[in-house]
């Protein structure tokens, strides 16, 4: 089985963000990977990953949607990325315990 691709969406303002990111997860078959993180100045990203026609799919879908809501930085598919770089992807959130 292939490598998944990798796609990453970057938008000015968290709303826009999570109005793209419910686009991509409801046009096609692709998961979120981690956490949506704040990156500072109002910027905020996600990453999906899936097969490379998902993940391409699934960024047209939500940069559109993020761009009708705000302000889209960077929408960027990354076929297969070389296991190098793998450290840097975010990684699914540790369950956290519960508060007492």
């Amino acid at each position: 089985m292939s490598k998944p691709a990798v796609g990453l969406l970057e938008t000015r303002g968290l709303a826009c963000l999570i109005v793209g990111v419910d686009a991509m997860l409801k046009s096609a078959n692709v998961e979120l990977a981690g956490p949506m993180k704040q990156i500072g100045n109002a910027m905020c990203n996600a990453v999906v990953t899936g097969d490379v026609a998902a993940v391409k799919a699934a960024i047209d879908a939500g940069a559109a949607a993020a761009s009708d809501a705000g302000e889209v930085v960077s929408a960027h598919v990354i076929a297969r990325p070389d296991e190098a770089i793998e450290g840097i992807f975010p990684k699914e959130a540790a369950t956290r315990a519960p508060r007492r």
